[in-house]
C-alpha cells in the first residue's frame, strides 16, 4: 500500500507497497553526487538538478537542489516524499516548480532512501530539526530569494508523513512562509487511536512500511509492541505520538495554508483537516480547504488538479502575485457519475465561499425500529464486521467501491444493532458529521463499539458504507448504563430520493482491537440522528454553452459583434479538396494556458479520423482533451496549427460545423420546459426545416418514454444526460462528439449507449468520443487517441495499441500445488508461469503466427468460465480492419485506401491458447477463465507512465 499524494508525492503509483507518508533533509554538504540536466520543452529553461549528502548530528542525508539556474533570485520550495519512500518520488513535481519559477530542494528523510538514521515519524529534535538546517542551506544559495539574511523565502508542500512535517516546520521555524500539505494528519494519536481505540492494521501497516521495527527510533518501537500485545493504547503512547503531531504547535502555524484532505481515506480521515483548518484559522491565518476524491484508500487523488492549485497557492503567497486565482475557500469532489465495469467514476467539483465546518445545518432524520436492541462481543472479537481494507488502495480501493454504489461492507448477525430511517423524499447531500445520542448497558466494563451511517437502496438490495468509514469508540462504565453522543466519519455523500439511512452500532471492527473477553452490549436510541447539509457548498450549474443553442445562433452573435465593432472577418484559409471526404484531420495544433507563454493545454498535436471510426480520445486528467473539443467545436481559437473538418478549416461560425453535433461537458436546458420542447426549440434556433431534424430517431436513441412530457427541472441527472446526447444526434451530424457520454447513465444505459454509438457509425458517419470509463472505450471504439500533457503519445486501432502480447491470465477457481505448477511450466507451449493474484500468469512460447485474414479454428477462442466471451474487442478489431484509410495515425501518415488485415491473438496464434486450455483441462487444473492479460488499462497506464 502506498500513501503518497500523487502529483505532490507520487500516489500516483500507488502499486508500490513500502512507500507511502514522508518528511525530513539535512545539512552539511559532504558531497555533491553530480549534476545533470533535466530534457527540457523548447521555450523553457534547462532545470538543473545537484544531489548532495548532508549531515546533521551524525545524520546523513540523500538531497537533491532543481534550478533552472540564472543570477535571479527566486522563492523555494520544500518537498517531502511518502512514508516508505525517499526523494525520488517527487523528482518530477520538483521540475515542474523549477520550471515554474522555483528553488526545489528535495531530501529523503531519516530513515529512508540512502539516508540514514533512526525514523522519528517527524521526531521535532529530529526531522523537524533537519527541515531548519535545510533552510539555512537554502539561504546560502544565490539564486534563492531571502526576506532578510539567513531567512529565505520558502513554501513547504508533502502528502501524509510529508504534510505532516510540512505543518511542523511551520510550527517551529518561522521562517517557512506559506504551506499546502496533502492527506495527513493534525493529531497522530487521534489517528491511530480514535476514540481510545487501536488502529491495529494501519498501525501494522506503518511499521512495516517503514522496514520493521528496528528502523524505528526505540522508544516508538517499545510503544508499537506494548500497544500491539494489549491492544489498548494507554496515556504513555498517545503521549509520544501527540509530540510529534503538529496540534503540539497548533498556536505557532499562522502561514498561509491550503488543506488538502482525502474522502476515502480510513487512516487521516476529514476530521483530521477539520481540526487543523480551525486551529490555524484562528492564528489569523489564510486557510483553504479542498477535499480530494481519493485518499490512503485509493479513488481519485486528482494529480493534476491538485498540483495546478498548489503550484498558484505558491505564487500567490510565496512571489506575491495578488492576481493569481487560488480557488475557494472550500472546495470538496463529488462523484457525478457511474462505473461501467472497472472504469472510473466521473468527478465534478464543488465549492463555497467559506469552509463550512462538519457541522453545518443540520438535519434531523427521525429513526424507527426498536429503541433498545442487545448484541454480543464475541469472544476473540471474531470474526470481525469488516468496513475499510488498508492496502487496497492499488486496486481502487473499497472506498472507491462505495462512491459508485457498491456495497462491500460486512455485519455479522447477533453483532450489531440497527436503527432505520424512512425512504428521503428529495434527495439528500451529507457533508460534514452526522451525529446520534445513545444509552450504552455492557456486561463488561470495557465496551468498544464502531458507529457508521448506510445507504440502503428501496427494499433493502443495496446497502452502501459511504467511502468505507467507521466511528470507534472505547466507552469506559457502561455496566450501569452511560449516555455517549456519537460523532460518525465526516463525509460527503448524496442520499437518493427513495434510499434510507440506516443507522449500525457494531461490537467489531477488521481494522481495530476489540476486547477479547466475550460481552453483551445493550444500545437504547436517545436521539435521532442529525446530518449536516452544508446548503452554501454548491454544484457549479453547467452554464448555457454557445453549443447549446450550436453554431446558428453563436455565427449570428458574432456578426453582430463585428459589425458594432467594424472589425473585418480574418481570411479564412481556402478548403482542401483532397480531405473533403476525411471528417477530421488536425495539424500541429497548440493552445496555451492563459496568461502563460510557455505552458501549454494542448502542443504540437496532430492526428486523423476516417470515416466509419469510432474513435476513442483517453488521457489523464489535464492531458488537453477538452481543450482539443472545444477547438473542434470552433469556441476557442488555438494558438497554432490547424483543425479541418472535410477539408474545411475550423473558425467560430464556420459553415461547415452544421454537419458536427457535440455534446461536450453537459448541455443546458431550459427548466420550466418538457424535453420534447427544448429540444424542439433547440432545432428551431439552427433555422434548418424541421424535416431534417429526425426528432424521432433521437427520441428513441434517449429512451426517455413519458418523461420527454415532463418539465427537464423534475429530471435527475442520468435523464438530462440521456435528452442532451439526443440532443448533440438531432440532424444526424456526419462528426458526432461526445465528452463523457455516460456520465450518470445506469449500467443497462451504458450498454445501450456503447450500441448506439457503433450503429451510429456503422452508417458512415464518424463518433469521438472522450471517456475515462477505459472498459467502455475498449468495448465501443474502434480506433484510439491516447494524450498527456497535451501531447499525442500513441494513434492507431484498439486492438494494434493494447496488443495482445505472449501472456495469458489463467484463472483459478481454487489453488494448485507447486508440482501441478511445475507440470504446467513443463507444456510444450509453455514458456514460463507465475502465481499472481486470482491464478496464474503464463508465458506463451514462440509460435507459427496464423496467416493473416484466417479465420481461428472452432474452439480457439480464449475462453471464460464465468461470463461470455468479451467479442467487443474483436468486434473493434474487426471493424478496425475495414475502416477505410486502415489506422488513426498521425496526420500525413495514413495509408489511404488500404485496408488492414486483421489482427491476431499474439504471436503464439489463438489456437496456442486453446491447445493450453485442453492440457490444463487433462491435468485437472480447477480453471474458471483463460484470457490475455493485458487490457487497455495495461496498456493505457504504460503509454503516459501511471500519471493518471
Amino acid at each position: 500500500m502506498d500513501l503518497r499524494l500523487p502529483g505532490l508525492q507520487g500516489l500516483r503509483r500507488l502499486r508500490h507497497p513500502r512507500r507511502w507518508l514522508s518528511a525530513t533533509a539535512a545539512v552539511v554538504v559532504l558531497a555533491a553526487a553530480g549534476t545533470w540536466t533535466a530534457a527540457a520543452s523548447d521555450t523553457a529553461p534547462p532545470v538543473h538538478q545537484s544531489d548532495r549528502k548532508m549531515a546533521i548530528d551524525g545524520v546523513t542525508l540523500d538531497t537533491s537542489y532543481f534550478t533552472t539556474g540564472g543570477s535571479t533570485r527566486r522563492p523555494a520550495v520544500l518537498l517531502a516524499h511518502g512514508f516508505g519512500g525517499n526523494k525520488e518520488d517527487v523528482r518530477k513535481e520538483a521540475e515542474d516548480l523549477a520550471k515554474d519559477g522555483y528553488a526545489v530542494l528535495t531530501w529523503s528523510a531519516r530513515g529512508f532512501g540512502k539516508s540514514t538514521g533512526k525514523i522519528g515519524l517527524n521526531d521535532p529534535s529530529g526531522e523537524v530539526k533537519d527541515v531548519s538546517k535545510l533552510i539555512d542551506w537554502l539561504a546560502k544559495q544565490p539564486d534563492v530569494q531571502l526576506d532578510k539574511p539567513g531567512d529565505p523565502r520558502v513554501g513547504m508542500a508533502g502528502g501524509s508523513y510529508g504534510g505532516a512535517i510540512s505543518l511542523l516546520a511551520a510550527g517551529y521555524d518561522d521562517r517557512v512562509d506559506a504551506i499546502a500539505p496533502a492527506i495527513t494528519y493534525w493529531n497522530l494519536a487521534d489517528a491511530l487511536f480514535p476514540n481510545g481505540v487501536f488502529k491495529k492494521l494501519w498501525a501494522g501497516i506503518f511499521i512495516n512500511s517503514g522496514g520493521g521495527c528496528a528502523k524505528f527510533e526505540p522508544a516508538l518501537c517499545q510503544m508499537y509492541n506494548r500497544v500491539a500485545e494489549s491492544g489498548k493504547p494507554d496515556a504513555q503512547a498517545r503521549a509520544l505520538l501527540e509530540a510529534r503531531s503538529p496540534s503540539a504547535v497548533a498556536k505557532q502555524i499562522n502561514v498561509p495554508t491550503l488543506l488538502i484532505q482525502g474522502q476515502t481515506d480510513s487512516l487521516f480521515p476529514l476530521g483530521q483537516a477539520d481540526a487543523a483548518e480551525k486551529a490555524i484559522r484562528a492564528n489569523g491565518a489564510p486557510v483553504d480547504v479542498d477535499w480530494i476524491a481519493g485518499g490512503h484508500d485509493g479513488g481519485d487523488m486528482e494529480t493534476s488538479r491538485v498540483q495546478a492549485r498548489v503550484t498558484s497557492w505558491f505564487d500567490r503567497y510565496l512571489k506575491d502575485d495578488k492576481n493569481t486565482d487560488t480557488g475557494p475557500a472550500f472546495r470538496v469532489t463529488r462523484t457525478g457519475g457511474v462505473d461501467s465495469t472497472d472504469g472510473a467514476a466521473q468527478l465534478r467539483g464543488a465549492s463555497g465561499s467559506a469552509y463550512p465546518g462538519l457541522e453545518s445545518d443540520p438535519r434531523t432524520i427521525a429513526l424507527t425500529g426498536r429503541r433498545e436492541q442487545s448484541f454480543t462481543n464475541p469472544a476473540g472479537a471474531s470474526p470481525p464486521a469488516i468496513s475499510a481494507l488498508p492496502g487496497l488502495g492499488s486496486t481502487g480501493g473499497l472506498s472507491q467501491l462505495s462512491s459508485l454504489g457498491i456495497g462491500v461492507s460486512l455485519d455479522f448477525p447477533g453483532q450489531y444493532a440497527a436503527f432505520d430511517s424512512a425512504p428521503v423524499t428529495n434527495s439528500l447531500r451529507i457533508t460534514g458529521s452526522p451525529t446520534v445520542t445513545v444509552h450504552v448497558k455492557s456486561t463488561s466494563d470495557d465496551t468498544v463499539l464502531f458507529g457508521k451511517v448506510y445507504d440502503v437502496g428501496p427494499g433493502g438490495t443495496q446497502q452502501v458504507l459511504p467511502s468505507q468509514l467507521v466511528t470507534p469508540l472505547r466507552i469506559d462504565g457502561t455496566k450501569s448504563g452511560k449516555d455517549v453522543t456519537i460523532t460518525l466519519p465526516a463525509i460527503d455523500y448524496d442520499v437518493q430520493s427513495g434510499h434510507h439511512l440506516r443507522l449500525v452500532l457494531a461490537s467489531t471492527d477488521l481494522g481495530y482491537a476489540s476486547p477479547a473477553a466475550p460481552a453483551t452490549y445493550t444500545v437504547t436510541l436517545k436521539s435521532d440522528l442529525k446530518v449536516p447539509t452544508a446548503p452554501s457548498v454548491t454544484t457549479a450549474a453547467a452554464t448555457l454553452p454557445s453549443w447549446v443553442w450550436w453554431l446558428p445562433l453563436a455565427g449570428a452573435a458574432i456578426a453582430l459583434a463585428l459589425l458594432l465593432t467594424g472589425r473585418r472577418r480574418t481570411a479564412t484559409a481556402p478548403p482542401a479538396p483532397e480531405l473533403s471526404e476525411v471528417p477530421l484531420q488536425i495539424t500541429d495544433l497548440s493552445k496555451r494556458y492563459a496568461k502563460s507563454a510557455d505552458r501549454y493545454a494542448v502542443r504540437d498535436l496532430s492526428f486523423r479520423v476516417e470515416k466509419g471510426q469510432v474513435l476513442g480520445l483517453l488521457g489523464p486528467n489535464g492531458a488537453g482533451k477538452t481543450t482539443t473539443l472545444r477547438m473542434l467545436m470552433g469556441l476557442i481559437k488555438p494558438d497554432a496549427g490547424e483543425i479541418r473538418v472535410f477539408g474545411h478549416a475550423i473558425r467560430p461560425g464556420a459553415p461547415v460545423l452544421s454537419r458536427v453535433g457535440a455534446f461536450v461537458e453537459g448541455a443546458g436546458f431550459l427548466p420550466h420546459l418538457s424535453g420534447r420542447e427544448n429540444l424542439e426549440l433547440y432545432w428551431q434556433a439552427t433555422g434548418r426545416p424541421p424535416e431534417d431534424a429526425h426528432l424521432e430517431e433521437a427520441l428513441e436513441i434517449a429512451g426517455l418514454g413519458d418523461a420527454l412530457a415532463r418539465a427537464v427541472r423534475t429530471y435527475s441527472q442520468g435523464m438530462r444526460q440521456r435528452l442532451a446526447i439526443a440532443q448533440a444526434m438531432l440532424g444526424l451530424p456526419d462528426l458526432l462528439i461526445l465528452d463523457e457520454p455516460t456520465n450518470g447513465l445506469d449500467p443497462p444505459q451504458i450498454r445501450e449507449m456503447r450500441e448506439v454509438m457503433i450503429r451510429y457509425a456503422e452508417a458512415g458517419r464518424t463518433v469521438i468520443v472522450s471517456s475515462h470509463l477505459l472498459a467502455e472505450v475498449e468495448q465501443s471504439c474502434t480506433h484510439l487517441v491516447v494524450m498527456d500533457r497535451g501531447r499525442l503519445v500513441q494513434a492507431g486501432p484498439v486492438a494494434e495499441i493494447i496488443g495482445s502480447g505472449d501472456t495469458l491470465l489463467v484463472g483459478l477457481a481454487s489453488d494448485i500445488s507447486d508440482p501441478l505448477v511445475e507440470k504446467i511450466a513443463a507444456l510444450t507451449d509453455v514458456e514460463s508461469v507465475v502465481r499472481a493474484e486470482g491464478g496464474l500468469l503464463v508465458r506463451l512460447a514462440p509460435g507459427d503466427e496464423p496467416t493473416p485474414g484466417d479465420a481461428p479454428a472452432p474452439g480457439d477462442e480464449l475462453v471464460s468460465a464465468n461470463s461470455p466471451t468479451n467479442g467487443a474487442s474483436t468486434a473493434a478489431a474487426t471493424a478496425a480492419a475495414v475502416t477505410p484509410g486502415g489506422a488513426v495515425t498521425p496526420a500525413g501518415t495514413a495509408t489511404e485506401g488500404t485496408t488492414s488485415p486483421p489482427p491476431t491473438q499474439g504471436p503464439q496464434g489463438p489456437g496456442t491458447a486453446a491447445r493450453l486450455l485442453v492440457e490444463l483441462v487433462r491435468l485437472e487444473v480447477p480453471v474458471s477463465s483463460v484470457g490475455p492479460h493485458r487490457r487497455l488499462e495495461d496498456a493505457f497506464l504504460t503509454l503516459i507512465g501511471g500519471s493518471a
